[in-house]
């Protein structure tokens, strides 16, 4: 049985200006973050994206879903074009398309309890009444490995560990089918991100959700996903399934990204 597509663009763009047309300058100088990239996600796998910083990964991330708008090309998600929608329906669809970021600091809203914040998106979207939405939360935060008590403090008395496991609940609040990992890990402590990402595939499983996720480090991408999207200055240089492309890279910047990992990291020798 064929997995159905859940997400997939067409020669997706992004460009900037970094130069404005002036008397001087006839042409505006644009810079072009994302180079016509076209990619097919299914339903409950994961797609890693990797490159180094200023590749293009993040803003790909941030074109999905809609928190920028596309220079050029088409997105869509269970066969609906995103970059047609207004709005009003791009704020509807991500219910169901959620994203955590790469600070785990930073994402949280350090004036509020973390009760408000992982009740603040069912709030949003109208969803329960008041005690069923701080139930909801209560049982996401066990979810994500953190006790129920935990909701009447604020970020600042959480290690960066424990404010990245409730972004993931608020993620997961509006019970979404795709979520965007960008570089989720790459802020926490090496033993931390090993937990972090077990916590991920748990909760892939028990809520049947497809992941991007978007990353500098061929090593932990190879763990986590199924299929490795390469990017370099733009476009997708390579593409297919992780174990593969690590085993035989083709095109030369991602043999430039594994030779870079050292060898006691790949091997696990010392």
């Amino acid at each position: 049985m064929t997995a159905t597509v859940i997400l997939e663009t067409k020669d997706l763009e992004k460009q900037y200006t970094i130069k404005k047309k002036t008397l001087f300058n006839k042409h505006p100088e644009t810079l072009t973050a994302v180079n016509k990239v076209s990619l097919k996600i299914h339903t409950g796998e994961t797609l890693g994206i990797v490159g180094e910083s200023g590749c293009g990964k993040s803003t790909f991330a941030r074109l999905v879903t809609r928190l920028i708008t596309p220079t050029g090309g088409q997105v869509f998600f269970e066969e609906e074009e995103l970059t047609k929608l207004s709005q009003e329906e791009i704020r509807e669809k991500r219910k169901d398309i959620q994203m955590i970021f790469q600070d785990p600091y930073a994402s949280l809203d350090p004036r509020k309890r973390i009760l408000a914040i992982l009740t603040e998106p069912l709030e949003i979207h109208g969803i329960g009444t008041a005690k069923e939405r701080e139930e909801q939360a209560l049982e996401m935060l066990e979810k994500v490995g953190l006790q129920r008590s935990y909701a009447t403090r604020f970020p600042h008395e959480f290690s960066g560990g424990q404010c990245q496991r409730i972004n993931i609940a608020r993620a997961l609040m509006l019970r979404p089918k795709l979520v965007i990992c960008d570089e989720p890990v790459s802020a926490l402590d090496v033993s931390i991100q090993a937990q972090v990402l077990n916590l991920l595939l748990d909760l892939q499983e028990e809520f049947h959700l497809t992941y991007v996720f978007i990353s500098h480090d061929l090593n932990v991408v190879r763990y986590f996903c199924d299929k490795i999207a390469v990017m370099y200055m733009g476009e997708v240089v390579e593409y297919g399934d992780a174990e593969k492309i690590y085993q035989q890279p083709e095109h030369a910047y991602t043999k430039k990204l594994l030779t870079a990992i050292p060898k006691s990291i790949k091997t696990g020798e010392e």
